[in-house]
């Protein structure tokens, strides 16, 4: 985290501070990258929030095409969720992390199978970290039906936060 810090700041100064319309509007020309960074983020443990993005689709066209652009926020959200569920179900079978379970984590895995629902939904309707989250439910060895079933709240939360940006934001 410390290195993303830094990383930004350099940025920040070498080269927005010197013509940040020149970087807003290479940003705004190219919406390739943004739904790159989108996707990226939501895979490394949602670094920067969805709002942002839904706050740059509000601005960049119409109200139909901030539509699907916050359908398409919704899906990536869900699949990169399930995505890092599935990887943490790849460390919940490894031999070198069983052990790592039974000598570190002991009873955490059982806390979230048992209360695993309440995790998920609250990750999903909340800025927790939906990515961390569904890598730590994984890795519990929750079953892959009910975390994808439970998921779909993560659609709730895009509607929700999408119709009060839209509200705000509209010109």
């Amino acid at each position: 985290m410390a290195l993303l810090l830094v990383f930004y700041f350099l940025f920040r100064e070498v080269f927005i501070t010197h013509a940040p319309e020149e970087w807003i509007a290479k940003f705004y020309a190219r919406p390739g990258i943004i739904y790159l960074i989108y996707t990226a983020s939501e895979f490394f443990f949602g670094i920067i929030p969805p709002e942002l993005f839904m706050i740059w689709a509000i601005n960049k066209a119409d109200a139909l095409h901030y539509l699907f652009n916050l359908l398409f926020f919704a899906l990536v959200s869900y699949a990169m969720g399930y995505i890092n569920f599935l990887v943490g179900q790849f460390f919940y079978k490894n031999e070198t992390f069983k052990y790592f379970k039974k000598r570190v984590l002991k009873d955490s895995a059982k806390l979230v199978n048992k209360y695993g629902i309440f995790l998920i939904i609250v990750a999903a309707l909340t800025p927790l970290p939906w990515s961390a989250v569904s890598l730590l439910v994984g890795s519990a060895g929750y079953p892959s039906k009910r975390y994808l079933k439970y998921a779909l709240f993560r659609f709730l939360r895009f509607a929700v936060y999408g119709y009060i940006i839209f509200q705000t934001h509209q010109i």
